[in-house]
């Protein structure tokens, strides 16, 4: 049976992780799609560097258009990630005819918009199991397996450098910076770790989740992006003494035909599956009407687990074209026409829990001060930890809230901010109790 080719653009670590699968399953794919798949070009700027790989120099080549000009090839990877050219490599190989697997959630999250219609028209996949979740299977379970439900909810833990940071704070007491700084030494995190940090990188996915899970085009900057540099070893403390833990949370929600769609550190409570996901790994759960609550855990990242899902996404295109079907599943799960359109929801509107810390000067009153205030604002405190003295003259005073309208929590803050006994900015973390 003829071979099926396939071009990589893109030969940095995960791009060594799709070599490394195909050379050591080669076997193994051809036995399991009915006939080989051959990696025939690998594109990349630097074929100098020494990769944890050895390839054939005679695959290599510094010039991306060898891979999206060769008609022999018929699956393209592009792994190269950022926006430009990624973007302009992808569209031209739709534009050739030629299916896409890509790891690009940033560039899906922008221009998805643009690529997705575009694969449509030309009747070509574009696939990228890999873009959310490393190697956990989230994007067919949704398309595929889970296709007949009406998702009420995703909620993920999405990136391993904040889950192993926080992870490190709950578990050694340490604050943020040095854990942080212990994080990039051993390679978890970026020499500039800005879009993990501070949640980017957990809204470009929690753009394709909700677009997949709601049928919706969700735009990137409508997400409410939140990171977890103002977390303390305080805070995390004091949510195990409430009973809870804190995790940089993407959430989606479908409610009354808008979409809640946000990133935050959350706290959860210790019985919560997703509180149970620690260190360097992800998970996503989803509830639909008909399956109700399901969870997928393993690597979000990582050389193996990702090419282990960008190879799945491999075979299924294989599969595809060797039944002869072409393009069998949208790249949304749905076509172009039946997305629809769904408001996302303000922030400002979210109804919630909330962990409140604020660090007040030792006097009198304060407390009944900062209690009148958040009543004026219809805010009920639930439970309060007053601990000892922090600092020489700032007493921590953490409170948790029934249930309370967003814009009325930042408002009451806003005040208790201003009052002459308030050491520093307050902290907010939102609270999600929901195990359903």
């Amino acid at each position: 049976m003829k071979a099926v080719k396939v071009g990589l653009i893109g030969f940095g670590t995960v791009g060594a992780g799709v070599v490394k699968a195909f050379q050591q399953n080669s076997e193994l794919l051809a036995r399991r799609l009915g006939g080989p798949v051959e990696l025939v070009r690998i594109a990349d700027l630097d074929i100098v560097t020494p990769r944890p790989v050895t390839v054939d120099p005679d695959l290599l080549t510094t010039d991306a258009a060898a891979v999206l000009n060769d008609p022999e090839i018929s699956i393209v990877i592009e792994l190269i990630g950022g926006y430009e050219p990624a973007r302009r490599f992808v569209l031209q190989a739709i534009a050739s005819g030629k299916h896409v697997v890509t790891a690009n959630k940033a560039l899906l999250a922008l221009h998805g918009e643009e690529i997705f219609p575009a694969a449509e028209r030309a009747g070509v996949d574009v696939m990228f199991e890999a873009a959310v979740g490393g190697g956990i299977p989230i994007i067919s379970a949704i398309k595929e397996n889970l296709g007949v439900n009406r998702f009420q909810s995703v909620f993920g833990i999405l990136n391993g450098t904040c889950n192993y940071i926080l992870t490190r704070m709950t578990e050694e007491g340490e604050d943020f910076a040095r854990v942080l700084t212990d994080a990039q030494a051993k390679g978890y995190a970026e020499a500039d770790p800005t879009f993990d940090v501070e949640g980017i990188d957990t809204a470009h996915k929690l753009a394709l989740l909700c677009s997949l899970c709601f049928g919706t085009r969700i735009d990137f900057q409508t997400i409410y992006t939140e990171g977890i540099t103002r977390i303390t070893a305080l805070d995390i403390q004091y949510a195990r003494e409430f009973g809870y833990k804190f995790k940089l949370l993407a959430i989606g929600k479908q409610n009354d035909g808008q979409i809640e769609a946000r990133v935050h550190p959350t706290m959860l409570p210790l019985e919560h599956p997703l509180a149970k996901v620690d260190g360097v790994f992800n998970g996503v759960r989803l509830v639909g009407d008909f399956v109700g609550p399901v969870m997928l855990y393993g690597y979000g990242a990582g050389m193996d687990a990702t090419a282990s899902a960008v190879l799945g996404d491999v075979m299924a295109i294989v599969r595809n074209i060797r039944a002869g079907i072409g393009t069998r599943t949208p790249a949304m799960g749905c076509p172009q026409a039946a997305v629809q359109h769904l408001a996302v929801k303000p922030m400002d509107a979210l109804s919630s829990s909330y962990y409140l810390r604020v660090f007040v000067k030792d006097q009198p009153g304060v407390l009944a001060q900062i209690a009148g205030v958040l009543g004026r604002h219809r805010i009920s405190i639930e439970s309060m930890i007053q601990p000892h003295r922090h600092e020489a003259d700032a007493v921590p005073i953490v409170l948790m809230t029934h249930e309370a309208v967003e814009r009325d929590v930042r408002a009451a803050l806003t005040e208790i901010d201003q009052l002459p006994a308030i050491c520093g900015n307050s902290l907010l973390v939102r609270i999600e109790n929901e195990l359903s």
